[in-house]
């Protein structure tokens, strides 16, 4: 490692803040991306942000979706997925199809504790009885150190995916995470995600020809049944739909 870069390492990296100024800037920037396509956003969001653009996903077709335009516009974008050790063997295989396809590595995040810590010290699998307690030191507690030093991160939320994200701006400030909110398939459609992977021979993880719209963790995730919304198969028996990484009361 260069001297310059130690001398980065050590150097704290000025969280971004939401002045007046920044705000108006992503409100405005969001109504005129009401026309743009998601290839426009995105190119804004990494000139804009580059190198504090990053990228959280859990290979679900959204995020395929945006992972093969950033190939395309930006494949030094760093991207993560966040690993709580539920995964669906499924889930993690498609990771290394990322990188055969796009050269491209997703790096794993994780808690400190194993699952075999973690039941060990809660008595028990904590998804059975308190999933929020579950995902919020799993998932929200890992995102919170991963995006340490960023400046903005893209979502794969639509805004046809589920009542609570019916109003999700394409850019917005996320109050939860102290960051810019990019979310260029807001205006899409679920036929228009996967008429591009089709398109354009996305991977996608196989699970989805299983019935399950919705891909988390394997012991709260389900096939949808017919009529369902997209979300349904997430959580099922619980009133809980969202994991903690989008909800629309955290953003302005």
């Amino acid at each position: 490692m260069s001297s310059d870069e130690q001398q980065e390492n050590r150097t704290p990296v000025e969280q971004l803040q939401p002045t007046p100024e920044l705000l108006e800037e992503l409100r405005l920037r969001s109504e005129a991306f009401e026309t743009a396509t998601p290839q426009q956003i995105l190119r804004w969001a990494v000139d804009r942000f580059a190198p504090r653009f990053t990228m959280a996903t859990a290979f679900g077709p959204e995020g395929m979706v945006i992972l093969h335009m950033l190939a395309e516009i930006a494949p030094d974008t760093p991207i993560f997925n966040l690993d709580t050790g539920y995964q669906f063997p499924e889930t993690l295989e498609l990771r290394e199809r990322v990188k055969q396809r796009y050269g491209m590595e997703v790096e794993f995040k994780r808690s400190e504790l194993s699952v075999d810590q973690y039941e060990r010290l809660h008595g028990g699998p904590l998804y059975e009885s308190r999933p929020d307690q579950c995902c919020g030191d799993r998932k929200i507690r890992v995102l919170h150190e991963a995006i340490r030093g960023m400046h903005a991160w893209a979502s794969g939320i639509r805004r046809d995916q589920s009542p609570d994200r019916a109003k999700a701006a394409i850019i917005s400030w996320d109050r939860k995470f102290g960051l810019v909110k990019v979310s260029p398939l807001a205006k899409w459609t679920k036929k228009d995600v996967w008429k591009m992977i089709v398109d354009h021979d996305i991977p996608y993880n196989p699970l989805h020809d299983r019935g399950y719209t919705s891909i988390g963790c394997w012991p709260c995730t389900r096939a949808v049944l017919l009529g369902e919304d997209e979300r349904a198969g997430r959580w099922s028996g619980f009133a809980k739909t969202e994991c903690g990484l989008h909800t629309l009361e955290d953003e302005k």
